[in-house]
């Protein structure tokens, strides 16, 4: 019974004994592996492919909508008419841009304007307030109250077209527009679109 149980301890003895060499030896490999490892990332730079420079992107079009007005079954609509400009991001120079096209007139034969020809932007300012527009003289010249409701809606949906909530003031020659026309279409001021539709027929 006693030499089984000096057998037994010297089993596990020689089986450690064993796996210690066989550690040892991996050490020794794992070592000499990591090493040059080592040594060939230190010698050897890695070349990495170079990325090519991005191209400048330039700016984005501004989008925004023209009204122009059309006759469905004798009943006069404004109409919107979407327009790329390439005028940058800037809100004013969207509408600025707009504003071109609007006072242009229409390319369109199915629409039309009852903005007098030779309207022209004095100036437009987005203010806290709401837009500011400043037409010239020529815009308040001819036609009768139908003209006159037609161009004021034309005026106010394409300033309002970035933003339909915002209030819009409207000037000629630098003085606040309060009665457009001969007949005397009388304008409270700021106008939205809303207050617009509440008092004002095409």
């Amino acid at each position: 019974m006693q030499d089984q149980q000096q057998e037994v301890r010297r089993i596990p003895l020689s089986i450690v004994a064993s796996i210690s060499a066989v550690l040892l030896a991996l050490g020794v490999g794992v070592s000499w592996w990591a090493w040059n490892s080592f040594k060939f990332s230190t010698t050897t730079p890695v070349t990495q492919t170079a990325k090519s420079p991005q191209p400048l992107q330039p700016s984005a079009q501004g989008k925004v909508q023209v009204y122009w007005l059309n006759d469905v079954n004798n009943q006069i609509e404004l109409v919107g008419s979407s327009v790329k400009l390439d005028v940058g991001e800037e809100p004013a120079e969207i509408l600025k841009g707009a504003f071109g096209k609007l006072l242009a007139g229409p390319s369109n034969p199915a629409v039309a304007t009852t903005i007098p020809e030779g309207t022209k932007l004095r100036r437009l300012d987005l203010e806290t307030n709401g837009v500011h527009v400043d037409l010239s003289e020529e815009f308040t010249t001819g036609g009768g109250s139908a003209s006159m409701t037609g161009r004021l809606a034309q005026v106010l949906y394409t300033a309002s077209s970035l933003d339909p909530e915002a209030n819009v003031w409207v000037e000629v020659e630098g003085e606040r527009l309060e009665v457009l026309g001969g007949e005397g279409l009388l304008l409270e001021q700021p106008l939205t679109r809303k207050n617009f539709e509440q008092n004002f027929d095409l």
